[in-house]
């Protein structure tokens, strides 16, 4: 009755409120607020709520005491609201609802003891608030706390506490409903509160009183949750930070940035605008002299980059000096930050942050490498293949695919290996659909640059090589056991291992591959499989899946051992190119061909996709032969050939050469069609595909003696009444024919050199039909004649490279030729009248000759001093094409062991030559060569005495070099 008669009574009724009194005063004894009955406790605190509310603004408790009883009595019942679902839920609310619009508490501003009970009704709230109750209780729990900041003098400290320790963050993620109070609460009170936390802030961090608070080791999170929850709270603390900033202890930097690397790079955060001094505070710890903090700082880049691109340029210029930082995982971590922020927007990084992650490409740490090499592809795949942004961002990362592709030519294994792996799984991905996959190959191969063209056609014949030895292995575990074959084993394993990346224990990993091959039939069988020729890109995909999960059992294999055998199955197994994958790719090119291809849309001029798919097709066709065996390739390639267009036809001719043997026996029918086409070419072809005809022909038929009688007789003719530009073709072909079938016109051929080629080309530049004289070449270009006279000493050398051991009479004549032709002319009329340019390619010519020769052992003995020296001397000649084509002639006869060591001595020369890429080109020659003699004597040591003049010595001094 009391607590509805205090409820129904108004503010403004002065009769009932004197009426009532003396039961105000009574129902605040003792003997009711201590009542045992926890009822009654809850209506005597509802109508104590009234009086207030009724008699406000005057207490008419005037004891000090008293009023402290009364209200900590009501505090103590708002505990009530903890459970909802409790039957007097409702007069628990009614009770805070009445306090909270009566703002009951201020009362208690004039008490001494004002602190004790704010600081207790905050605690119970924070206690009872949770996720049951209504939006209404947050509210009314938000207004009865807040009145108490707002209108009172100030804030303890104790009371401060009790709000901010729900933000700490252990206890925020544990006590959610209470952090969405404290939260609302200083949103409301922003501005009335924040003196009392600078105050808090100031005596922690500039005066060090840490026994100010319990919450002082937290400080610097509670800064971080103030500034999301309104930033105001902390603008006056940030002068200090940036005195922390510059603070001797290390560690103190560190938690200030880490600190401050949220605040800059929340989402919604202007601090970096509102406070610039800050901002340029925190961008100098990028070169902290405490290495954690300029890896706080770099991780920091990511976050900012996405969530504040326009502050990029700042962050740029610090980036810049952080890429080169002298700790590894700085340098991985700025490559991470900017890689991330790449994948979420190519547009949030510009193009210099792109240049750091390109440098560190080369970066002499494998992890930091690789993060950037991975990171750079998947960029690649993201906005290139995928095409996520347009055709400009395609423009602004073209140069990825070329700067991936150019460290294949690192000599790490592992740089080489993961640039293959980036190739099949983002450049061209190998789960793409077959044509998907061809037509993104073609156009990838159109678009590189020369350098990178190299570095993939390098790629796939390393692959193809690996597989060869692998295969090789196999082949010499299916021998019966001899001492012969476990050292062949040996030496097998030992040129695989070499191909794999330095594992710790690659070398024993191998040895054990090949006892597990030895022992495992189906293992065997399946990697036998992976290398076989005929392997189609779901065969390899099956084995190598398999030979995986096989060695996944972990009581058996070792985690390294697997993921060394992981290595070579990625390098060995054919994912990308196999007969289905060629027949696609020919369709491509045909399309660009005959103008039905789309070309320009995916970048690159139909000119230039058919250039390069032409020359795809010529260097798949050496690492993939079996591969182009099917009846619908070789169509393709005959209509090719038939094609107006001479670099279609001549690169039909080389994939002929490179894959024809076999196509008489498996596909009889293209016999008829292609030998008139290859016997046309051979006889009035251009020079180069005269010569391809020629190697066709003896590659692909079985009577090709025949077949070559069938030409040698008009091209013989031909050259009685050609004009200069008429003998080219039938030289070359007649040279090529010497060389490939001795036996047959090695004799029919000793007049020709002699009487013709000798003494009427070069002697006496009788030409019948022609007078020199008319022959006018523009100045930069070599006259017919000479280029006549090129191919007859191409001829002479080709004719003694086929009979080798036959005539060494001849041999001896036709080195004097060659010396003559070097020295200028001598004897030789018809070679001293040329002009200065047609001379200098003669000489190179000649001494090309000379090198040919020397290359065969019966023919070494042969060439004199003098004529090694005049031989010698062109690597010093004036014309500077010459010498530069006469290095690389000579560097790729040492590398392939063809000459003897002797040879190696011309480099020397090269100190002389007046332009410095020259000798820098000759003396990387010659060390590569050094590496790959002593690799060869290492792998093949038994075999040494085979080569007397194999051996260098173990020390090179630097000024001969």
């Amino acid at each position: 009755m009391v607590v509805k008669t205090f409820t129904d009574t108004g503010q403004d009724s002065e009769e009932e409120k004197e009426r009532y009194l003396q039961l105000a005063f009574h129902l605040a004894s003792d003997f009711l607020l201590k009542h045992p009955d926890k009822d009654v406790r809850l209506l005597v605190a509802c109508g104590l709520a009234d009086i207030f509310r009724i008699y406000r603004p005057d207490a008419r408790y005037t004891s000090p005491e008293k009023l402290k009883d009364i209200f900590m009595f009501i505090t103590q019942q708002l505990t009530g609201l903890e459970d909802t679902k409790s039957v007097q839920f409702n007069q628990y609310f009614y009770l805070l609802e009445n306090i909270a619009w009566a703002k009951s508490y201020n009362i208690c501003f004039e008490l001494e003891d004002s602190n004790e009970i704010f600081t207790q009704l905050y605690k119970t709230l924070f206690q009872v608030i949770n996720n049951s109750h209504k939006q209404k209780v947050q509210i009314h729990m938000v207004e009865v706390m807040r009145s108490i900041i707002c209108d009172g003098d100030t804030v303890s400290q104790e009371l401060l506490d009790t709000v901010l320790v729900n933000l700490v963050p252990g206890r925020k993620k544990l006590h959610k409903q209470p952090y969405e109070l404290a939260k609302a609460l200083l949103k409301r009170t922003a501005q009335a509160i924040e003196p009392c936390i600078t105050n808090f802030f100031t005596r922690v961090l500039m005066l060090g009183e840490p026994s100010v608070s319990h919450l002082s080791e937290h400080v610097l999170d509670l800064i971080l949750e103030l500034y999301s929850i309104d930033s105001r709270l902390i603008f006056p603390v940030l002068p200090q930070l940036e005195l922390k900033l510059k603070s001797c202890d290390s560690d103190q930097r560190l938690q200030v940035v880490k600190l401050l690397t949220k605040m800059f790079g929340a989402k919604e955060s202007e601090l970096a605008t509102q406070n610039k001094s800050l901002w340029q505070f925190f961008l100098g710890r990028f070169n902290d002299i405490h290495v954690p903090v300029r890896l706080e700082c770099v991780e920091f880049a990511s976050l900012c980059l996405i969530n504040h691109p326009d502050l990029a340029k700042d962050l740029t210029d610090h980036l810049r000096g952080r890429s080169h930082d002298p700790e590894e995982a700085i340098r991985h971590n700025v490559i991470v930050s900017i890689v991330t922020a790449a994948k979420k927007d190519l547009a949030l990084v510009n193009d210099h942050l792109l240049s750091f992650v390109r440098e560190r490409t080369l970066d002499k740490k494998w992890r930091v490498r690789k993060e950037a090499m991975m990171g750079l592809a998947q960029i690649y795949r993201k906005y290139a293949l995928q095409g996520e942004a347009g055709r400009e961002a395609v423009e602004r990362i073209s140069w990825i695919k070329n700067k991936l592709l150019h460290i294949y030519y690192q000599k790490s294994m592992e740089d080489r290996v993961l640039v293959e792996q980036i190739f099949a799984q983002y450049m061209v991905p190998h789960s793409l659909e077959t044509t998907e996959k061809m037509k993104c190959l073609y156009y990838l191969y159109a678009a590189l640059d020369v350098n990178a063209v190299r570095a993939l056609n390098e790629m796939w014949k390393c692959q193809s090589v690996l597989r060869r030895h692998v295969k090789d292995l196999l082949d010499l575990l299916d021998k019966p056991k001899s001492e012969t074959c476990s050292k062949a084993v040996f030496f097998k394993v030992m040129v695989i291992t070499r191909n794999l990346p330095a594992l710790g224990r690659t070398k024993d990993f191998v040895k054990k591959l090949a006892q597990l091959l030895e022992e495992d039939v189906k293992i065997r069988k399946q990697l036998e499989t992976v290398v076989s020729p005929c392997c189609s890109r779901q065969q390899a995909e099956g084995c190598v899946r398999d030979i995986s999960k096989a060695l996944e059992h972990p009581a058996q294999y070792s985690s390294p051992f697997a993921e060394m055998v992981t290595f070579l199955l990625g390098r060995i197994a054919p994912v990308h190119i196999d007969a289905e994958s060629i027949s696609a790719l020919i369709k491509q090119v045909n399309g660009s061909i005959h103008g039905t291809a789309n070309d320009e849309d995916e970048g690159v001029s139909t000119e230039q996709a058919v250039r390069g798919g032409l020359q795809l097709l010529k260097v798949l066709s050496f690492t993939h032969s079996v591969s182009f065996h099917s009846a619908e390739t070789f169509e393709s390639l005959l209509d090719c050939m038939k094609m107006g267009d001479e670099k279609v036809a001549e690169a039909a001719l080389q994939i002929f050469r490179n894959t024809g043997g076999g196509i008489e026996e498996s596909f009889p029918h293209l016999k008829q069609a292609l030998l008139p086409l290859l016997q046309q070419k051979a006889m009035t072809g251009l020079p180069r595909q005269a010569k391809l005809a020629v190697h066709c022909i003896h590659t692909i038929f079985s009577n090709r003696d025949a077949q070559f009688a069938q030409i040698f007789e008009p091209l013989h003719q031909a050259l009685d009444a050609g004009s200069p530009e008429q003998l080219i073709t039938p030289l070359i072909t007649l040279g090529h024919l010497a060389m490939l079938d001795p036996g047959q016109f090695s004799s029919s051929l000793r007049s020709l050199v002699a009487n013709f080629v000798i003494k009427e080309l070069l002697m006496n530049d009788r030409i019948p039909g022609k007078k020199a004289a008319k022959l006018r070449p523009a100045h930069d270009e070599l006259s017919p004649l000479t280029l006549a006279k090129i191919q007859g000493i191409k001829l002479m050398v080709r004719w003694l490279l086929g009979m080798k051991n036959d005539q060494s009479e001849w041999a001896n004549s036709i080195l004097k030729v060659l010396m003559a032709v070097m020295k200028g002319g001598g004897d030789l009329t018809g070679v001293g009248r040329l002009r200065k340019l047609d001379m200098s390619r003669l000489r190179l010519a000649a001494g090309c000759g000379v090198l040919k020769l020397a290359q065969e052992p019966c023919y070494q003995e042969i060439v004199t001093r003098e004529q090694y020296r005049l031989c010698a001397l062109l690597i010093n000649d004036e014309c500077v094409q010459v010498r530069q084509a006469f290095t690389q002639k000579l560097h790729s006869a040492l590398r392939r062991l063809r000459l003897p060591l002797q040879y190696m001595a011309i480099f020397a020369l090269c100190a002389k030559d007046p332009v410095r890429e020259h000798q820098a080109h000759a003396r990387q020659c010659f060390l590569r060569n050094v590496h790959v003699r002593r690799q060869y004597l290492r792998q093949h040591a038994p075999l040494s005495v085979t080569f007397p003049n194999l051996s260098l010595p173990n020390h090179v001094c630097p000024s001969c070099v």
